[in-house]
């Protein structure tokens, strides 16, 4: 069974079935394997909330300035909640219409119950429901509660339904993720330097302003880790996050945030002109030092584009990664321009801060709880990587590496045509092994060899290799980006519609250019 994308310009996919021959995985990917936890949907549910919490807030802040006569502060708070908002309902409203239409043209990818598809006054009523949903700015909502009905709905159904509803309910998450992060950004990130500039500059703190300013603050870091947790669940090479390391992640971006933009509030309070300057100066190094890093996130060369403006933006508040590698090298060097950047915005501040308005012993609190708040981050940022990383501890022993003297054990070669497992772990090196060839105790050559870091046990979700395969003529996008099937529209249609055709859940498998490292994360035939 084969099919193709629409426009003619989309990858080739078809359906194989097991009979087939010997299949080869090599940069495939299976459906999910995990079931709909109830911490899931309470997960979905607490995002919810605190999406209703930024926006409420903030509403709720700008009518407060327009009744007190603020109209100046009311236009702005106003234009940080709007403009956004009606972007990403654009878009959310524009992949609505895509999918609609696809799945009215092809009622394979729809459910048993929808197989005849929507037509007539069905059709007008959804159309006409989704445009109210999305003219009343309610387009996350809608999607929020659809997650977590396609979730609760991969619980109740049977096992193959099941499997269908999982995959459906993944592909929502990710659009709802890309959404949130990109609005959270552009509305919630400028409304917390905003609020917070007019509490300096008033040198008083009202309940409202706290209000939307924490609230701003706290959509920040959660999308961050959520946009985060959704990636790791969407991708079988990549163990997932738990909700223990999404907490301690949310933390560690509330602090490094909070300071980040305590001391932009601090330094545009005196320095307005300056301080537009210093943001557009950050920002275009930091877009041409990502577009330097090659990133390949999206399926065209001008998408690619406006993705690698869009994480600039980002990274004017904090670390977000976008390239697969010696993450941590490059989160360290960031890290370091933010404590020089933060360093230098307060003491600026500090230097010609009106004294009239402000006593000195407050700007001390204040430039201690910039230093704190950033010091805070960093700690949770070590918990993190140190305890709670996916790969497991940094410095544990099963990190592998030359300090920990692992060696893999001998093993003879498979026969012709078997399909192997990658080893998940190094056992220790035997005394017998240790004495047996002269100048070999200190060499670590034969680690390397194998496997540069070899994850702690269990390293990885266990791929499928039975069942039928839906072949992908596209190279797999290697880690942090999403898989193409969960960008590409017109591909995620395709395969759910083969996945429904197939009697039995199939998994994915992309086309592999036969690099070693792919070979080495999956199975190769010998």
């Amino acid at each position: 069974m084969a099919a193709k994308s629409d426009g003619g310009g989309g990858p080739a996919v078809r359906l194989e079935s097991p009979e087939g021959g010997g299949e080869r995985r090599a940069g495939g990917a299976a459906p999910p394997a995990r079931r709909y936890r109830l911490r899931d949907g309470c997960w979905v549910l607490c995002a919810l909330l605190v999406c209703f919490a930024d926006g409420a807030s903030d509403l709720w802040l700008a009518a407060h300035y327009y009744v007190r006569g603020q109209r100046w502060w009311f236009g702005l708070t106003l234009l940080f909640v709007l403009l956004p908002s009606l972007v990403v309902q654009l878009l959310s409203f524009r992949w609505f219409v895509y999918d609609f239409a696809a799945g009215t043209k092809d009622s394979a990818g729809s459910t048993k119950d929808s197989a005849r598809g929507p037509r007539g006054c069905c059709r007008l009523c959804v159309w006409l429901l989704q445009g109210l949903i999305h003219l009343l700015q309610l387009g996350q909502v809608w999607r929020y509660l659809r997650t977590l009905y396609l979730g609760l709905q991969s619980r109740w159904q049977a096992e193959h339904r099941r499997r269908h509803f999982y995959w459906r309910m993944m592909f929502e998450s990710a659009d709802i993720s890309m959404l949130r992060l990109l609005e959270t950004f552009l509305k919630s990130a400028p409304q917390l330097v905003l609020q917070l500039s007019i509490m300096v500059q008033q040198n008083s703190i009202e309940p409202l302003q706290g209000l939307s300013a924490s609230a701003s603050l706290v959509s920040l870091a959660w999308m961050i880790a959520s946009y985060q947790k959704v990636l790791r669940d969407s991708r079988e090479d990549k163990m997932p996050m738990s909700y223990k390391g999404a907490v301690v992640q949310i933390l560690w971006h509330l602090f490094t945030i909070a300071a980040r933009a305590i001391a932009f509030a601090l330094f545009a309070s005196v320095f307005q002109l300056y301080f537009g300057i210093f943001i557009v100066t950050h920002w275009c190094i930091m877009t041409f030092w990502i577009i330097q890093g090659e990133t390949d996130f999206c399926m065209s060369k001008w998408e690619e584009i406006i993705y690698n403006m869009v994480v600039g933006i980002i990274y004017i508040f904090c670390w977000f990664n976008v390239k697969e590698g010696r993450s941590r090298y490059r989160m360290c060097i960031y890290y370091i321009i933010t404590l020089s950047e933060n360093a230098a915005l307060t003491v600026l501040w500090f230097l010609y801060y009106d004294r009239k308005t402000t006593s000195d012993f407050d700007a001390l609190i204040l430039v201690c709880v910039v230093s704190s708040s950033f010091a805070l981050g960093i700690f949770f940022m070590f918990i993190y990587y140190c305890l709670l990383h996916p790969n497991g501890p940094m410095f544990s022993p099963r990190a592998g590496g030359c300090i920990f003297r692992q060696r893999p054990a001998p093993a003879p070669g498979p026969p012709a045509d078997a399909v192997t497992s990658p080893p998940r772990s190094l056992p220790r090196t035997t005394g017998g092994e240790r004495d047996g060839a002269p100048g070999e105790r200190d060499s670590c050559v034969p680690v390397f060899q194998v496997r540069p870091c070899a994850p702690p046990a269990p390293a990885a979700r266990a791929p499928r290799t039975e069942g039928p395969v839906i072949r992908i003529d596209l190279p797999r996008k290697k880690y942090p980006a999403w898989d193409a099937h969960f960008i590409d529209r017109r591909l995620r249609k395709t395969i759910l519609a083969l996945e429904y055709a197939s009697p039995t859940t199939p998994r994915l498998q992309y086309r592999t250019a036969g690099a070693p490292q792919e070979v080495l994360e999956y199975e190769t035939t010998v």
